[in-house]
Order: C-alpha cells, then sequence, then structure tokens
C-alpha cells in the first residue's frame, strides 16, 4: 500500500510524514527505509504476527508494509508550475491514496500560507489544483480520441465519456464523485485507464493542538467542519497531532504507551492512520506462519484462496490444490496446527473460499 501524504506549507505535512516513518521504523524493530528523500516504508504494527512469532520460536517475522511519499510542491498554482509545479503529479499518482493534511489548529508562531487558519477553503485550494491536473490530462487524452472518434464508433464512445467527465470537473467535482453507468464496463475501463488524481480515495488527517487529542477533535469546530465535508464525499478522517507525533517518535514501546496515556490517548496517529487507510481500501491481512518466518500478507476484503495464495507467489495460483486454514485465536489457543487439526478447527478449503481477517494459511499447490 502506497499513500501520498498532501496538503498546504504550514500545516504540519512533512512533520506528520518524518514522525510517522521513524515511530514505525522504531515500534517495530523494522529498519527505516530510505527510497527516496521523501520516501519512507513503515511495518504495519500486528500484535497477531508478534504472538505466532513466539508460538513458533520463528526466526523472522514479516509485518505487512506502507509505504508513505511526501509529496511536495502543493500550492495555489502549482498544476500551472507554482511551488515545485509539476514534480507533484508522477508522484500521486502511483499511490493507492491520498492523505490531505488539513490544519485545524491556531498558533500565532506558525504563520498560515493564507494569513488565516480555514480547514475547509484548504482543503478547496488542494482539490483545485488536482482537478486542474486532471483537466490538463484529459484534454490530451481527448485531443488524441477526437480524430479517431471521426471513423471509428469505440472511440466516439470514449469521446462521450471523456467529455462527461470533464464537464464534471470543470464543475469543480472531483472523479470520485462521478456516478459511472452500472450497466457499461466500458466507463469502469475509461476510467482505471485515465488514473485521475482526483479519484483516489482520500483520509482527511485532521492536524490539532495536543489539548484537542483527548476528545478525538469533538470540541474542536474545525474538525467537525472537515468531517462534514469528508462525510457527504465518503472519505475518512482521523485526529492527529503532528506535534505529538514528533515527540513519541523519540521514544520506546513502554515510554510511548505512558506518555499517551497521560493525554487520556488510545491509539498513536500511525494506528489510527493505518486502520483508516485499510477501511477505506477495503483491505485486510492473512498470515502465513512457521519456523523460518512468520508473515503478514494484505489483500482486498472478499479475495478467495487463489488470489491469496498468489500475492506470496505466482506458482501458488496457477498450481493451486487447497489451502489449510485455521483462525489465528485458534491456534494461539491449541498452541500447535497438529492441535488445531485434532479439535477439528482446520479447514481444508478450495478455489471458492473467501479469506478472513486474521486467517493463518498454509497453501497446498503443484506446478
Amino acid at each position: 500500500m502506497k499513500l501520498g501524504i498532501v496538503g498546504l506549507p504550514n500545516v504540519g505535512k512533512s512533520t506528520l510524514f518524518n514522525s510517522l516513518t521513524k515511530a514505525g521504523a522504531q515500534a517495530a524493530n523494522f529498519p527505516f527505509c530510505t527510497i527516496d528523500p521523501n520516501v519512507g516504508v513503515v511495518p504495519v504494527p500486528d500484535e497477531r504476527l508478534d504472538k505466532l512469532g513466539e508460538l513458533y520460536h520463528t526466526k523472522k517475522v514479516t509485518p505487512a508494509v506502507i509505504e508513505f511519499v511526501d509529496i511536495a510542491g502543493l500550492v495555489k498554482g502549482a498544476s500551472k508550475g507554482e511551488g515545485l509545479g509539476n514534480q507533484f503529479l508522477a508522484n500521486i499518482r502511483e499511490t493507492d491514496a491520498i492523505v490531505h493534511v488539513v490544519r485545524c489548529f491556531e498558533d500565532s508562531n506558525v504563520i498560515h500560507v493564507d494569513g488565516s487558519v480555514d480547514p475547509l477553503r484548504d482543503i478547496d485550494v488542494i482539490n483545485l489544483e488536482l482537478i486542474f491536473a486532471d483537466i490538463e490530462a484529459l484534454e490530451r487524452r481527448l485531443a488524441k480520441v477526437v480524430k479517431a472518434a471521426r471513423m471509428d464508433k469505440t472511440a466516439a464512445k470514449e469521446q462521450a465519456f471523456l467529455e462527461k467527465m470533464k464537464a464534471h470537473l470543470e464543475a469543480g467535482n472531483s472523479a470520485r464523485s462521478f456516478e459511472l453507468d452500472a450497466d457499461d464496463e466500458d466507463e469502469a475501463g475509461y476510467m482505471k485507464e485515465l488514473n485521475l488524481l482526483t479519484a483516489k480515495p482520500v483520509i482527511y488527517a485532521a492536524n490539532v493542538a495536543e489539548e484537542d487529542l483527548a476528545d478525538d477533535g469533538a470540541s474542536n469546530d474545525m474538525v467537525k467542519k472537515v468531517r462534514d465535508f469528508a462525510a457527504k464525499e465518503g472519505s475518512e478522517v482521523f485526529v492527529i497531532s503532528a506535534r505529538v507525533e514528533e515527540e513519541i517518535s523519540e521514544l520506546d514501546d513502554a515510554e510511548k504507551a505512558e506518555f499517551l496515556d497521560a493525554l487520556g490517548v488510545k491509539e498513536s496517529g500511525l494506528d489510527k492512520l493505518i486502520a483508516a487507510s485499510y477501511k477505506l481500501l477495503g483491505l485486510m491481512s492473512f498470515l502465513t506462519a512457521g519456523e523460518d518466518e512468520c508473515r503478514a500478507w494484505t489483500i482486498k476484503i472478499g479475495t478467495k484462496a487463489p488470489q491469496a495464495a498468489g500475492k506470496i507467489h505466482t506458482d501458488f495460483e496457477r498450481g493451486f490444490i487447497k489451502a489449510e486454514v485455521v483462525n489465528y485465536k485458534n491456534l494461539l489457543e491449541l498452541g500447535s496446527l497438529a492441535a488445531a487439526r485434532e479439535k477439528g478447527l482446520v479447514g481444508i478449503e478450495g478455489k471458492d473460499y473467501v479469506v478472513k481477517d486474521g486467517d493463518v494459511i498454509l497453501f497446498r499447490f503443484n506446478v
């Protein structure tokens, strides 16, 4: 999973990126991996995996990971070359979802780029830049399709779709809110090929002052506005204090838990973000366990056994025979796969089995 972090200057975007990637690396004893200066790979904390590792005395525990991309260059006029200009476009196009950091705190020491704090205005500024960039992409595609459409019915159909989408965007709407024709498979294909920025799912990170964390921003009017806005477009929101995240990123697990408890907070910002991301993208994890390695694998909810096997290796999917499946709780309680088999708690599942969150699976295959 790759998440792009966007936001106007001085809203806490880079502070959040730096603290999340550092905290995630520390918490799971996983080396912070820097691919580029603005890319960090963070493990997904999963206590199920840790417990399975203890049960099997495994040599290696491999968590699922999230790749965070700190996307620079988003200011008013970015789509026309302001700030870092179009440098941000390629970075966003490669992400699965956008984490949009919105400032929801007042602080005279942190100057806002527009002179005042207004989260909905900030959201609108960035959304418009993404919409402008999408319109440009559509216009380039239309220029190619229009020529072919004179002689080709298929191209003419695509042209009609592109013109509808362009009008939708020009009215100030995101591609996320465009309703595809459920009876027309071509429309979904056109949409996928366009890979529009405003079609990507969005998680709003409401960045608040420390004192607003305990009630999850309930008493903060700016957070309420962001939640109301997000609800209308079907997006997720989580409340975070980038400054607090920066502080706890320096602490070990025990100190971090103590610090959060003192604030009256149950989860770190990273935990909240991971939960929101999985929910928004419809993801879950299944597990594999053994003496050599215990590992978490991220898949879409509703994935069937052969396709889940394919996440491990394409040969597993191609030669899929069956899957031995046990719930991780049952496995931990009984202490071994053999004991779970004796109790009849290990299912022998075929190609139509839909994998469940927390399934521990042993795949049988033959190539």
